[in-house]
């Protein structure tokens, strides 16, 4: 019970993207069950072998550590954010059962070093679900951070191309568009 109550801090902590109307900031609790159900929807478009059950597992934990250090928006400097997450992580996950805080850290790490398959598509919806925000609130971030193009297609591009080819495909040339 201590994580969960601890966990509804997420609640609190405001992000740099914007809801869809544009209306207020979206907070890290919302983003993270909205990124989890961007997998369970987009299951068909995952790379074969991806186990969308995981998926939407780290995607449910992969910013609980924000409790602590914050919301870092992709565009902000990032200098310090690692250090401040790894001993946010260390003391969330500590406040579990041992084998349980085990199982949630492994899966928070494997989300972070973005290597198996799974993290590679959970870490392409993360960076997959803000620009479509982006894109039906009229720019939100991007306004606020003078993103251009070629800084969305440098940063963020590659990161969903790696785990979601498909889901590039389809969000490039909205990109596109929108830039132009």
């Amino acid at each position: 019970m201590a994580f969960l109550m601890e966990a509804d801090r997420l609640k609190s902590v405001t992000r740099a993207t914007r809801l869809t109307d544009g209306s207020r900031f979206e907070n890290s609790a919302e983003h993270s069950w909205h990124v989890a159900l961007f997998a369970l929807t987009l299951a068909p478009h995952a790379p074969p072998g991806v186990s969308i059950d995981r998926v939407i597992r780290m995607l449910l934990l992969h910013d609980i550590v924000e409790i602590d250090a914050g919301d870092m928006p992709v565009f902000g400097d990032t200098s310090g954010q690692e250090a401040d997450e790894l001993a946010a992580a260390d003391r969330l996950f500590g406040l579990l059962p041992d084998d349980q805080a085990a199982s949630f850290r492994a899966l928070w790490d494997e989300f972070e070093a973005n290597e198996s398959p799974d993290a590679r598509f959970a870490k392409s919806l993360d960076r997959f679900q803000p620009p479509n925000l982006n894109l039906a609130n009229g720019g939100g971030s991007w306004v606020d951070y003078d993103v251009t193009e070629d800084m969305f297609r440098a940063r963020i591009g590659p990161k969903i191309a790696r785990g979601a080819p498909a889901l590039w495909a389809w969000l490039s040339p909205r990109i596109a568009a929108f830039f132009r």
